[in-house]
């Protein structure tokens, strides 16, 4: 299972993301939806390791962070 808790990301002095959290269960399908600007690819930057932001992100037990991504890609795989 994925699980993003009490994200808060800012960028630019701009809040994007503001004390979300999400759970993403192995075999499911997900899906991020909103209109354009509203923080779906900074959510999917935070959630892959590439953006660092307030709060956790897990993938099963592994905190999920940039330098974590040796660990990391033994068990999932990023297609830009």
């Amino acid at each position: 299972m994925l699980c993003a808790e009490r994200i808060t990301l800012e960028l630019g002095g701009r809040t994007i993301l503001h004390d979300m959290s999400l759970a993403a269960r192995a075999g499911a399908v997900t899906a991020i939806v909103g209109p354009n600007g509203s923080g779906k690819t900074s959510l999917l930057r935070v959630l892959t390791g590439e953006t660092v932001a307030a709060g956790r992100v897990r993938l099963e037990q592994l905190a999920v962070h940039p330098r974590a991504a040796a660990a990391l890609a033994t068990r999932r795989g990023v297609l830009p």
